[in-house]
């Protein structure tokens, strides 16, 4: 495995059916022996972190917070004094989320699970070979044998009913923090993503869809653009206004990701550009024939282009009523000027690019 972890310690914490989930019991004590915190970064959105007896409290949250798993070490200390913990914390090697509250910390350093688990930590805005490839680095399973479990659509979900002929699971593969039983199989990792996924889309959710005019698949397949469009969180809901106004008007959504799907299922792009080329060219989009191509073709594509997170989700469920039609990113802050009429719009790529 890539992953440090000492046999008995649990690594992290997975937000997942089947995740294990802490209480808060914590005091300010110090462990048996004089020793000290090791933070060492690792790839992705976690840190291995080494806890050796001795160590107190405040040098813990101190170390972690600048580490960056803590926001506050001073709330941890708290938290560990008033919940009578800081005492229990154990000894060994942790693998911790970036972020991570104190409370989900002093669960994780506090308890001990005989298996030893791999944390599977997949972002938002992810395509499925991405994971795959995730999945082979941590030596889970191979990156075949994800693909593999992820093209089936016969697992027992009521939401995977209704999936067009030909369809994997692009876009129904949720983004989080995973723990991983060390024995577990590829089959067992989309399981659990797909557990997450039915877990956080809420009937309210399916009912927002359903008021726009969108099924399920549509609904994640536009929000999975969004997810790949959007860098302001803020701005999410009023994009999902945009592109309903485009749908409403039988227009093109013109969409750059989804032609970055496209070139990203060409393993010579791929190693050129990654999978999502940077700075497309007019021969990019004029090259890129498929229904994906949101610059050739009115409306949706015909599925997801990526996992979105919750929060394109419920753009896509509560979008922004609005009159804009247009948006346009300038920058590398990934802020957009939205527009309602076709020379604002103009002016706005004119204002950029002179």
């Amino acid at each position: 495995m890539n992953v440090a972890l000492a046999a008995g310690a649990l690594a992290a914490v997975a937000l997942v059916a089947g995740a294990v989930w802490f209480s808060t019991t914590g005091t300010d004590g110090i462990l048996a022996d004089d020793a000290s915190v090791e933070i060492e970064a690792t790839d992705g959105e976690t840190v291995a972190v080494t806890i050796e007896a001795g160590q107190s409290v405040r040098e813990i949250g101190d170390q972690l917070q600048e580490a960056g798993v803590l926001d506050s070490a001073l709330r941890f200390r708290v938290l560990a004094s008033l919940t009578g913990r800081g005492s229990e914390i154990k000894a060994g090697d942790y693998e911790l989320s970036l972020g991570m509250t104190a409370n989900q910390v002093l669960g994780v350093l506090t308890t001990i699970v005989e298996e030893r688990t791999v944390i599977l930590t997949i972002p938002e805005g992810w395509r499925i070979e991405e994971m795959a490839d995730r999945v082979a680095e941590l030596e889970i399973a191979t990156r075949e044998e994800f693909i593999a479990a992820a093209s089936r659509t016969d697992y027992d979900f009521e939401f995977l009913a209704g999936l067009p002929a030909g369809a994997n699971l692009e876009g129904y593969l949720f983004p989080d923090t995973y723990e991983i039983a060390e024995e577990a199989t590829a089959e067992t990792v989309v399981l659990l993503m797909l557990q997450n996924f039915e877990r956080r889309v809420t009937p309210e959710m399916i009912a927002g869809f359903e008021a726009h005019g969108l099924n399920l698949h549509q609904a994640v397949t536009l929000a999975s653009i969004i997810e790949r469009e959007a860098v302001v969180p803020e701005e999410r809901p009023i994009m999902a206004g945009v592109f309903y106004n485009r749908l409403a008007a039988g227009d093109i959504f013109g969409a750059d990701p989804t032609v970055q799907y496209i070139l990203g299922n060409s393993p010579e792009s791929v190693a050129f550009f990654g999978y999502w080329k940077v700075g497309l060219t007019t021969e990019d989009i004029a090259i890129a024939v498929s229904p994906y191509n949101t610059y050739q073709n009115a409306g949706l594509p015909p599925g997801p282009i990526a996992a979105p997170g919750l929060s394109a989700l419920e753009a896509v469920a509560f979008a922004d009523p609005t009159d804009f039609y247009f948006f346009y990113a300038c920058g590398e802050d990934g802020v957009h000027t939205f527009s309602v009429t076709q020379a604002e719009h103009d002016a706005a790529q004119a204002a950029c690019l002179g």
